[in-house]
């Protein structure tokens, strides 16, 4: 009787167990910018935005694997996924962003960097909303060759990415995005939110405007018809005295 040893699955973990983000600060910079090109793509089936996603590069080997703060990847569906596996999707992402912090920022300007050039990553960004780590505090890199070269800022210190088509620049920690050719600003979530909330305040107070305006002709027309009412009692009041005056 022969038998048969049945390799056992292997199993691609969908959490390292890290924190999204070392602080507040970080984790509202990566959940800004995936909901941002989540949005900025959500009608285009071949583009996937993803973040905080463990990324497997290596068939069989789950220690190959890396966790971007934020990517996009050209040429997939557009789908939910709980994972990202490099042989199943036969695409590295095109796009990566890391935020940088204290922890990671050799990581990101070194380990990372290579192996993101290694597996084919056209773009990569690092960027330190709080100006504390990196300098300068936005950095851009091309890769070319096999090998990244850095993509030179402009007076204002932004870069520009081709594969996305928006210029990059940080405002006040932030990342702030424009179209290349149009210069429209891509609004992020919460400034989308607050600024719905700031116009939902304006119409509330222009119809409390209209409202107040309507209510003030209401009552001058009530009050005109009021006078002129009393106007005709004391003219009709007059003509009854006249009257009797006159028949004594």
């Amino acid at each position: 009787m022969s038998s048969s040893i049945v390799s056992p699955a292997v199993i691609y973990p969908e959490s390292d167990g890290k924190p999204m983000g070392e602080t507040d600060v970080h984790v509202h910079e990566i959940a800004e910018l995936y909901i941002l090109f989540k949005d900025r793509y959500r009608n285009d089936p071949n583009v996937f935005a993803g973040a905080n996603m463990l990324c497997y590069y290596e068939e069989g080997v789950p220690s190959s694997c890396f966790c971007p703060d934020v990517f996009i990847v050209f040429g997939v569906p557009n789908k939910t996924r709980r994972t990202f596996k490099f042989w199943e999707e036969r695409k590295p992402p095109g796009v990566i962003f890391e935020v940088s912090s204290r922890k990671t920022r050799r990581e990101d300007l070194v380990g990372k960097k290579a192996l993101y050039a290694r597996l084919g990553v056209r773009e990569y960004f690092i960027y330190d909303p709080l100006h504390e780590y990196l300098r300068p505090p936005l950095q851009g890199f091309k890769l070319k060759g096999g090998e990244y070269i850095p993509l030179a800022p402009k007076t204002d210190g932004s870069v520009t990415s081709q594969l996305l088509g928006l210029q990059l620049r940080l405002e006040k920690g932030a990342l702030v995005l424009n179209d290349s050719s149009t210069g429209e600003l891509q609004v992020r979530p919460l400034e989308e939110k607050q600024r719905r909330r700031e116009d939902l305040k304006l119409l509330r107070e222009e119809e409390l405007r209209r409202q107040e305006a309507e209510q003030r002709r209401n009552e001058a027309e009530r009050l005109r018809h009021d006078t002129e009412a009393e106007n005709r009692r004391l003219r009709a009041e007059l003509e009854k005295l006249k009257k009797k005056n006159g028949h004594k």
